[in-house]
Parts: structure tokens; C-alpha cells; sequence
């Protein structure tokens, strides 16, 4: 099995994520939940983008609605951003 990418929100942008992803790999972004380090999982399975955080399971027919999901929840960081 491949290694999951792990990260911290804003580390990757949403082309590294989605290019991650439709290569078969999984996304680890470590999160803050109420003081606690929590992971939210970002996998692809066939057509469609899943993203498992602490609380809720979001699935996603579209790259597009991934890329929103990401960007609105701040996992990545904007396209053109260095940090």
C-alpha cells in the first residue's frame, strides 16, 4: 500500500491534494478540534472524493466540489501563495 501524504492545512495547495488523489494516495491534514490534534482523511475511490473529518463524512461526485470542500475549510492554500 502507498504511504499516505500527511500535512498541516496550508502546506498544500489544492492541485498537489487532488493530483494526490487521483493518483491513489490518501491525504492526512492534521487538524486543531476543541485544543486536540485530529486528522481528516481525503481519499478517491472510483468517481468519487471522499473527505473524513472528526465529525462527518463528505462525499464529492466532481473535482471541483473537492477543490471547494478544500479551499473552504482551509486544508490548502490558495494557488500563487507561498508560505
Amino acid at each position: 500500500m502507498v504511504e499516505a501524504i500527511r500535512a498541516k492545512p496550508g502546506e498544500l495547495t489544492a492541485d498537489d491534494v487532488v493530483d494526490a488523489l487521483d493518483s491513489g494516495r490518501r491525504v492526512l491534514i492534521t487538524v486543531e478540534v476543541v485544543g486536540t490534534e485530529k486528522q481528516v482523511a481525503l481519499r478517491r475511490r472510483g468517481d468519487v472524493y471522499y473527505c473524513d473529518t472528526p465529525t462527518t463524512l463528505h462525499t464529492h461526485d466532481t473535482e471541483s466540489g473537492i477543490r471547494t470542500c478544500l479551499e473552504s475549510q482551509g486544508y490548502v492554500r490558495s494557488e500563487g501563495s507561498e508560505d
